[in-house]
């Protein structure tokens, strides 16, 4: 199902339906201020077990996943003084921040040193679906196989077909990776450099 949504004024009916999805343990691709996301609740361990065999994932390398704001990053991550003043200055923003995650994070979303990926993207489609849902909503990229990048929804939506429930149509997205940061014991280092300036951390 190709559902089309007004990037900058979602409509709240169309979120509705697929925040439905969402509760029911489906998988939908939609947009952020990166890539084109494919995601569930992460509360949904099916959900995310499947999300692993689209991907060809092995589940030892988890997903990061994205919040609605910084007070909403507080529930799911362990945010120091000097965690929270850097994010409060980049986000929302194309930016993975890796936190210790907190006990409210599924073990199956969380690494061995039990820390987390986590979003808030500069994007208003994900920040009022993870508001509505009431959970965080996983993130992963809608790439192809040899990591083809796919920035538009109808060919995201012709490549699953039925192995997403729906595709959010909200227009094209920047095409460029989250810059990666672990605030890791308040030593920040930058795991990927994408999207986003962090010339603050060099």
């Amino acid at each position: 199902m190709l559902v089309n949504i007004n990037p900058e004024t979602p409509q709240a009916r169309q979120l509705e339906v697929i925040v439905s999805i969402l509760k029911q343990g489906g998988i939908i691709a939609y947009p952020t201020d990166t890539f084109y996301g494919i995601g569930c609740d992460i509360m949904n361990k099916k959900a995310i077990q499947k999300i692993y065999r689209i991907k060809q994932r092995s589940e030892q390398k988890p997903f990061s996943f994205i919040c609605s704001s910084l007070k909403n990053i507080s529930d799911y991550a362990k945010v120091s003084n000097y965690s929270y003043k850097t994010m409060r200055r980049l986000l929302p923003g194309p930016y993975t921040f890796i936190l210790s995650g907190s006990r409210m994070v599924p073990k199956i979303m969380l690494t061995r040193r039990k820390t987390a990926g986590i979003r808030v993207p500069d994007h208003p489609i994900c920040i009022a679906l993870v508001e509505m849902l009431g959970n965080p909503i996983l993130n992963t990229s809608a790439t192809g196989l040899k990591n083809t990048v796919f920035s538009d929804a109808s060919l995201i939506h012709d490549h699953f077909k039925n192995q997403l429930d729906a595709v959010i149509d909200g227009g094209m997205v920047p095409d460029q990776p989250s810059s990666v940061i672990s605030l890791i014991d308040d030593q920040p280092e930058i795991i990927r450099r994408g999207a986003g300036d962090v010339s603050i951390f060099e």
